[in-house]
């Protein structure tokens, strides 16, 4: 999967799940990461990068 894959995808799960989508990101990361597929924790950290980025810096 491609950068601009990535950054499309953390689009749509970002438009679909708002702000719960980091937290997904975050849950299928450690779920890949525990069943031993770094490739695809790597894909879910990645993606949930860019969701960090889609949402801004967080106001107080």
């Amino acid at each position: 999967m491609g950068a601009s894959d990535l950054i499309q995808y953390a689009h749509a799960l970002y438009n679909a799940h708002g702000d719960k989508a980091e937290a997904e990101a975050a849950q299928k990361a450690a779920a890949a990461e525990a069943s031993g597929d770094a490739t695809e924790a790597d894909k879910w950290r990645k993606v949930r990068g860019h969701i960090k980025e889609l949402r801004g810096p967080k106001s107080t």
